[in-house]
């Protein structure tokens, strides 16, 4: 509002005067009435807050309640390795997440800590937290603003504001300027705001907000306001662990409820029962998934990406739009000549014009405040964009022109004029060269230089030179014309002699076109979110590929002027907006991800930090962004290269995928044990299992081979040629349930197999029928009962060892050169195989199992059981289709089709 308002209007309303500002006294009244001028600071977290939020997960209750029964059943190291777990889980969390609420602490490093006023009539440095409304503020170029001000007087004030509204250019700000109605911020020339850059001139204001009242503070209350959202993966595990919890409770009471029923040992049952709840848990999963996230933070620092919080990593392979700021992102936030003007012909900026006019490289070097070093740039964007294409000529050394043509007169550039003149002395005399708006220069020309020679400037001359920079117009370009006139030391900016023309332009990255085209292939959608204006914005986008016509864009004052319904229904076909606040950059992701989508936001400023919040995974830029972007992200580019964001999307699908196929192969081998020991306890028949026996069982199956299904080499190819996962689709989507079943129900079969076959043989020798009670009778022999159980526990254990062979890629042979070797997984199988053994071979651990000393004949045959996983496996390969990617529909089909093939 304060932009509508004239300089006395503001004054009078904040009691101040512009001559000699507040008083002390009444400085020291308001602070000691409105606080001081910094940003407030949310409650932070203690270290042990942090370390139970990571315990707020069901499938952690469940670990937690499984170490508890652990120890009530005496299985003391159980319980301590399930512990350890779950400690080693919440503190590689609260390691990992321990800095997103820092984003407020940049916030307030971003305030300047001393501000220049005027109080009493002096003027005074002070700290910037001392300022009140209505100080008078006086800024100076290179000046970091220190609150939002309303200017009352500026000489050719330029404001860099891109942290804060993504502008790519310098402000002009004019203390004169009144709006006639509320303006965005990037459109507010009369005011200047906390964090931005003062680059040039110097001016006077008075404090209208400060602290959370500015317009930064405002984005800090809207970072603070933002909920913590959950990424996919911890939303699926979380679901999981409530499965699994429901599931663990069924089972005890089920198999308690037969026991007695069936009448037998109850404390015996019950320790079977809360054994086999403890088996339906995954007890490594959750270590193993943060282990896994982990290791692949390594991988992802080799593609220039930092991963500040583990789970971000697999979100990213289910993102299916990337929203993605212009200005450094997309472009190189570097201001580039492209295309040049000079004797009636254009010519790109990296092709010498024949007869290049000298005075048109000298103008764009001499004419300039800016300055270029082996160490830095300094300047206005646009200036350093002339001197780097002046230079690129020879001869045209900018320290050693400037020394050769020193400057004697300049009239600086203002808004009023849209001109810069600077008179130079030099060997031929006095020169001068004016640069600035096209429309303006070509107002004060009479002459133009046309291949070395000056001739009077006609009507004909006039139009072609308009219609030059039509042409840079209509692409976008930032255009800048070049004058000379020689001979005199005074500044005339008329009678001048046109040169020529300069059309730049914030240029897109070379590699950000190639990652665009890129996301097309892998079904994921680019949205460009912009504080620039719609023009500039579309004429990046249509090089990059992301919008096509004009009506695929939409302003921000377009957006505020539609609900959210609508919104929604137009984000179909809008690929850029264009002249953003953050609020609205909020209001962009949120309706994306309220629409069934996956978002991830880019940025490097101020503004992008509540939309990089907001976002399913906020990614920051490592090398311009700002600390508030970076402490907003879940991970930071440290290259600033939107090309790494695709290979970073690559790694997440890769990480998800075998996430899945990790879950997947535990669910299904635990699921095999219930099975094997439910249908047992339901037929009446002895355990097959010993509860030490699935606690040994979880111990070899849960920690190594599911380890290396996470750490697994995928096709990345092959999984940038699939379209993202949807945001609803869970981990047992695309027969994950039916693979689940049907690999739990296989190894329960043939478990139960190695555990009937001591009473088949026996049976089958005394021509006994074999049924339920002769088997009984048969299990009445502890000896026979131990060498039975034995059996079961082995051809469990092992087959899941050959079932995490097959899972490594459901869609290929294990003997497919296709399939790379993992390490991981032959030593996972071999040192599986090992400690299997062990518990039948070495004595002491046949007595604390209870189990018996097998021969070679029957290790031979207990191994021909325990591969029928893999050969299940390999029978699906070799029909050539993915039975579960239908459901079991898909299995019935492979059957029907391999019936009809026999009978052909």
């Amino acid at each position: 509002m304060f932009e509508e308002k004239s300089i006395r209007e503001i004054l009078d309303a904040l009691h101040t005067n512009k001559e000699r500002g507040l008083t002390e006294a009444e400085a020291a009244r308001r602070f000691q009435e409105n606080g001081p001028n910094v940003l407030k600071e949310g409650r932070k977290r203690t270290a042990a807050e942090a370390f139970l939020e990571q315990l707020n997960d069901p499938l952690i209750c469940v670990l937690l309640v499984a170490a508890l029964v652990s120890f009530l059943l005496k299985e003391i190291s159980d319980a301590i390795i399930i512990a350890v777990v779950v400690v080693v889980n919440a503190t590689v969390g609260v390691i990992q997440e321990g800095k997103a609420q820092k984003a407020l602490e940049s916030l307030k490093k971003l305030t300047s800590p001393k501000a220049i006023v005027r109080r009493d009539g002096v003027i005074r440095e002070i700290a910037a937290s001392e300022l009140v409304k209505g100080d008078v503020v006086i800024l100076e170029t290179g000046a970091l603003v220190a609150a939002d001000l309303r200017l009352v007087r500026t000489w050719n004030l330029k404001v860099e504001e891109s942290a804060l509204t993504g502008e790519s250019l310098p402000v002009n700000k004019d203390a004169a300027f009144q709006a006639s109605r509320t303006l965005p911020v990037g459109d507010r020339r009369n005011e200047v705001f906390m964090s931005t850059l003062v680059t040039s001139g110097r001016g006077e204001g008075v404090v209208i907000a400060a602290g959370m009242e500015t317009e930064i503070g405002k984005i800090a209350s809207i970072i603070d306001d933002v909920p913590k959202e959950f990424t996919p993966l911890q939303k699926k595990l979380a679901d999981l662990g409530k499965i699994l919890s429901i599931v663990s409770i069924l089972l005890c009471a089920a198999l308690f409820g037969i026991a007695v029923f069936q009448k037998r040992n109850i404390l015996e049952m019950l320790i079977t029962a809360i054994s086999l709840a403890v088996a339906a848990v995954p007890e490594g999963l959750p270590a193993i998934v943060t282990i896994v996230l982990a290791l692949s933070v390594s991988r992802m620092v080799k593609v220039h990406t930092i991963v500040r919080k583990l789970p971000s990593v697999e979100t990213l392979g289910a993102v299916n739009v990337v929203c993605s700021d212009k200005t450094g992102t997309l472009t190189q936030n570097k201001m580039t000549v492209i295309r040049y003007y000079v004797n009636q012909h254009f010519y790109k900026a990296s092709e010498t014009a024949p007869n290049m006019p000298e005075e048109f490289l000298e103008g764009m070097a001499l004419c300039s405040d800016a300055v270029i070093t082996k160490q830095e740039e300094l300047g206005d964007p646009t200036e350093l964009a002339l001197l780097r294409f002046s230079r690129g000529y020879p001869g045209k050394e900018i320290g050693r022109l400037r020394e050769r043509l020193p400057r004697v007169e300049e009239k600086a550039f203002d808004s009023q004029r849209k001109m810069m003149t600077t008179v130079h002395h030099g060997p031929q005399g006095f020169i001068a060269y004016t640069k600035g708006a096209p429309e303006v220069v070509l107002e004060k020309c009479s002459r133009i230089m046309i291949s070395g020679k000056v001739q009077s400037m006609t009507d004909v001359h006039r139009r072609q030179v308009r219609q030059a920079v039509d042409e840079f117009s209509s692409q976008a370009l930032r255009v800048l014309a070049v004058a000379v006139r020689p001979g005199e030391k005074e500044v005339r900016e008329e009678g001048l002699t046109f040169i020529g023309l300069a059309g730049m332009i914030d240029p897109v990255r070379p590699e950000a076109k190639a990652a665009v085209e890129q996301f097309k292939r892998a079904s994921v959608r680019t949205v460009m979110i912009t504080g620039d204006h719609i023009d500039t914005a579309f004429a990046i986008a249509r090089e990059l590929g992301i919008a096509k016509k004009m009506d695929e864009c939409m302003t921000g004052e377009e957006l505020e002027k539609i609900s959210d319904i609508k919104l929604k229904e137009k984000l179909k076909k809008i690929n850029v907006f264009a002249r953003v606040s953050p609020e609205h950059k909020v209001r962009i992701v949120r309706a994306l991800k309220e629409t069934g989508n996956i978002a991830a936001m880019t940025g490097d400023g101020v503004n992008d930090a509540p939309s990089l919040r907001m976002a399913d995974i906020g990614i920051a830029m490592g090398v311009t962004g700002t600390d508030v972007a970076k402490n907003a992200a879940d991970m930071i580019l440290t290259d600033d290269n939107f090309a790494t964001i695709e290979k970073a999307i690559e790694e997440g699908r890769s990480i998800y995928e075998n996430i899945r196929k990790t879950v997947l192969f535990l669910l299904s081998s635990n699921f095999g044990e219930i099975i094997t020991m439910f249908m047992a306890v339901i037929l009446g028949m002895a355990s097959p299992l010993k509860a030490s026996h699935i606690l040994w069982i979880n111990l070899i199956t849960d920690s190594l081979p599911a380890l290396a299904l996470g750490v697994d080499k995928n096709d990345k190819e092959a999984l940038m040629k699939r379209p993202p996962r949807r945001a609803k689709e869970g981990l047992f989507s695309n027969g994950g349930t039916a693979c689940t079943i049907f690999y739990g129900c296989l190894i329960a079969a043939i478990s139960l197999t190695a555990f009937l076959k001591i009473p088949w043989m026996i049976l089958a020798e005394q021509q006994k029928a074999f049924t339920l009670a002769n088997i009984a009778i048969v299990f009445q022999s502890p000896e026979q009962l131990t060498r039975a159980q034995t059996y079961a526990f082995t051809v469990l254990g092992m087959s899941q060892l050959f079932h995490a062979q097959g899972m490594q890629d459901v869609h290929t042979s294990i003997f497919s050169r296709k399939r790379g070797f993992n390490p991981v997984m032959a030593a996972a199988f071999g040192v599986g195989l090992f400690l299997q053994a062990a518990v039948t071979e070495i004595p002491v651990l046949t007595t604390m199992f209870g189990t018996a000393a097998l021969s070679f004949g029957e290790w031979a045959e207990l191994i021909i059981l325990a591969i029928f996983p893999l050969i299940a496996h390999e029978i699906f390969v070799l029909l050539g289709s993915d039975p579960f990617a239908g459901g079991f529909q898909n299995i019935l089909k492979i059957h029907k089709r391999s019936a009809d093939t026999k009978r052909v």
